[in-house]
């Protein structure tokens, strides 16, 4: 072998068929309903026997339970301000800020004991079958064959009736044990978005169901009222002594305010408190009056009291302008008048004329008169700022006297306003409590109830659980749901490789075919004459697609592998090298898998020299191929396991040997590797080939698994992959095959021949 030229491997020029041809057909993937009744089919085995158990199971169920039966009334329940009395005070106010704890605390009620009591009293529970344990057992099946099996005893050995005295019930039922078994049958449900609660009652016997329910709502309403009237009784009760009390104290308080008025003389009193308090407010502002008149006048006195003195002649221009009348104002101009005139005179007259002389006594005389005028107002502002003064102090006198009269009349008014207030407070509880006492007394004779029925409860027609011919009906039906169920729930959960929809759609690889399951033979091949006549078309069906998808000339080499053991790859791979045998071609086999070889058992070959001594350089290649049944299909064993198979593989001689075999006489080399999740033979081989072919075994190779393993061989990548799904139970999945494949054809087709 080493001695043979290395030559590279010839350019392949298949490539993968392109979308929508021949050799990449996918069944159509919109779900038909009976892509569904199939996997009803598939698993029918497991569907019929869950629809047996569940409907036998229910229909016994059904048949030996207790038919119970439910009456149902309506009450109505609001709050207690809506019966008030229209008029009496207090009506427009909130009961509840939030008075769901209320109605919840009626619903409690209406399943307590205290309640639940009084009503089988009135019902006589204890006299009920039902409840006093007489009431007849549920016939059930045993009991039904049991009855059959007496009165049959009884036909055939008669005996003469005996009267026997019915046994005496010494002891009643226990009370407790009665309430506890009336209060389970109650339910107590609210309406949603009212104020209506439905009252049930279960019962074996349902004219009784509806007159517990309705004794339970009659008790319930009375019980309420009277609790009302109650209440109310205890209250007037609390209200007339209350009011007793305290008229007394009324009495008592005024009285002792009469007595204190006629003792402090304290009658007028109140209207003195006016008087004197009127009259110290005016001489508070009579006295604040005068005192800024006062200092009003105190600042005219100081500006002119240096002009004050003691025969000084005081000029009209000294004297403020504040302080000047008019009549000043008059002598003033009129001086004014006279000193222009004089004026004028000297301009045409000397001093001693008689005119200017006349105009100077005038003069003289207006001054005389201006100077006397300033005295008197001097004299005035002072007389003005002493009334002033004396004015301040008498409205000072006047408000300190009116002051003492306040505080005076104030330490008389204490006692008299407190006994007042006291006398006031008595007077204002006394009438509240008598306002009580009159609602109290109108809501107590209107006897209105905030609980009324609205709807009595009426005998139920039909038991709550289906019976006689609905118990077949619906347990038949809940069987077939369930079965149904599980089918499609065991379908949902398995996961694996199926059918070629799923190699195409999941996997997203070319399919090349599919190959029946043959029951009996481990290793069937086309050689043996008891090979089924469909698993035979399969691999000439597989022969055609290998053969359209590498039309071009020369040796094509082909690897067979599969994810994992078991799955028939050996078997596929024999049978596809057989196939292209039997069409003329000339097929190398070679069984690569030499960790666990296995081809050599399909083919009836010895394994004691084959490829592992050829790679090692003990053998040639002429001395390891052996012939089988077809003169055209030569094969090559695994020969004895190497220590290093994955190295022997990926080594010069691996690739030279296919290169010469590729220039060889063979049409078609066919290579059987071990699965890819095992090792990673496969994947070393796929560089160096035209084709992988990907073996999955129908229902046995996870989709997650397979999908690992194309991930594993494609990051080789090869060339070309398809995939062939091996061991197809054609029975199991009669309908999916003949509606896409046409499979029953093939039948038809093998019987004829026949």
């Amino acid at each position: 072998m080493s001695s043979e030229p290395r030559t590279p491997l010839p350019p392949t020029t298949t490539k993968a068929p392109a979308q929508g041809g021949p050799s990449s057909y996918a069944p159509d993937t919109d779900v038909h309903i009976l892509d569904r009744i199939a996997v009803i089919y598939r698993y029918r085995q497991i569907a019929i026997a869950v629809f047996v158990l569940t409907s036998a199971a229910m229909m016994i169920q059904g048949y030996s339970s207790v038919q119970m039966f439910r009456a149902q009334g309506r009450l109505l329940i609001e709050n207690e301000r809506s019966t008030m009395v229209p008029g009496i005070q207090g009506q427009n106010e909130e009961f509840y800020e939030d008075p769901e704890p209320y109605f919840q605390t009626q619903y409690k009620i209406l399943k307590g004991r205290d309640l639940t009591r009084r009503v089988i009293k009135k019902l006589n529970l204890d006299q009920v079958p039902e409840f006093n344990g007489k009431a007849k057992p549920p016939d059930t099946p045993l009991t039904l064959l049991r009855s059959a099996r007496t009165k049959l005893m009884a036909l055939i050995w008669r005996r003469p009736d005996v009267a026997q005295e019915a046994p005496k019930v010494d002891e009643t039922p226990d009370e407790s044990a009665l309430v506890s078994a009336f209060v389970g049958r109650v339910d107590v449900a609210p309406v949603r978005g009212s104020r209506l609660v439905d009252i049930s009652f279960d019962s074996l016997d349902p004219k009784f169901a509806a007159q517990a329910a309705n004794a339970l709502m009659e008790e319930y309403e009375q019980q309420n009222l009277a609790g009302k009237l109650s209440t109310s009784e205890n209250m007037l009760e609390w209200l007339g002594k209350e009011l007793a009390n305290q008229q007394t104290k009324v009495e008592e308080s005024e009285r002792a305010l009469a007595d204190y008025r006629d003792k402090q003389n304290a009658m007028s009193l109140d209207e003195r408190q006016n008087i004197v308090g009127a009259r110290l407010n005016q001489l508070n502002e009579a006295a604040t009056k005068a005192k800024m008149e006062r200092v009003q006048k105190e600042n005219q006195y100081t500006q002119i009291k240096p002009l004050l003195v003691a025969g000084a002649q005081v000029s009209a221009d000294q004297i403020p302008v504040t302080l000047q009348s008019q009549q000043m104002t008059q002598l003033r101009a009129k001086l004014g008048e006279l000193q222009a005139q004089k004026v004028q005179l000297l301009q045409r007259y000397l001093e001693q004329h008689p005119q200017v002389r006349a105009v100077n006594a005038q003069i003289t005389e207006a001054q005389s008169q201006l100077s006397l005028e300033s005295q008197k107002a001097l004299l005035n502002v002072k007389n003005e700022y002493e009334s002033a003064i004396l004015a301040e102090r008498t409205y000072a006198q006047n408000l300190d006297a009116a002051k003492a009269d306040v505080q005076d009349l104030s330490k008389k008014s204490v006692g008299y306003n407190v006994m007042e207030r006291e006398a006031k407070s008595n007077r204002t509880i006394y009438e509240s409590l008598l306002q009580r006492e009159k609602e109290l007394r109108v809501s107590s004779n209107s006897r209105s109830n905030n609980v009324r029925i609205v709807d009595r409860a009426e005998v139920p027609r039909a038991p709550l659980a289906a019976a006689g011919r609905r118990t077949w009906l619906t347990s038949i039906a809940i069987g077939l749901v369930l079965a149904i169920g599980v089918a499609f729930g065991l379908d949902y959960m398995n996961d694996t490789i199926k059918t070629p929809e799923d190699v195409t759609r999941r996997l997203k690889l070319p399919f090349l075919g599919l190959v029946p399951s043959v029951r009996g033979d481990k290793h069937p091949v086309l050689a043996s004459a008891h090979v089924p006549h469909d698993f035979g078309e399969a691999f000439r069906s597989l022969r055609t697609s290998l053969m359209s998808r590498f039309p071009a000339e020369g040796t094509k080499i082909l690897v067979v592998t599969s994810a994992q053991p078991l799955e028939g790859k050996t078997t596929t791979a024999c049978n596809i090298a057989m196939a292209l045998a039997y069409g003329g071609a000339r097929v190398l086999l070679v069984d690569a898998d030499m960790r666990r070889p296995g081809m050599h058992r399909p083919l009836r070959l010895t394994n004691e020299r084959g490829l592992s001594q050829v790679l090692i350089g003990q053998a040639r290649v002429r001395d390891v191929i052996q012939r089988t049944v077809d003169p055209n299909l030569l094969a090559i064993t695994a020969g004895r396991t190497p220590p290093n198979p994955s190295e022997l593989l990926g080594s010069e001689r691996m690739k030279t040997l296919l290169s010469n075999l590729s220039h060889g006489p063979f049409d078609w080399i066919v290579l059987d590797t071990p699965p890819v999740l095992a090792v990673t033979d496969a994947v070393i081989l796929a560089p160096l080939v035209n084709g992988v072919t990907f073996v999955i075994g129908a229902e046995m190779t996870r989709r997650r698994l397979a999908e690992r393993a194309i991930e594993t061989i494609m990051s080789a990548p090869p060339r070309f992959t398809a995939v062939v799904l091996n061991k197809v139970d054609f029975a199991r999945n009669k309908y999916y095959y003949s509606r896409y494949y046409g499979h029953q054809y093939k039948n038809y087709y093998a019987e004829a021949s026949v």
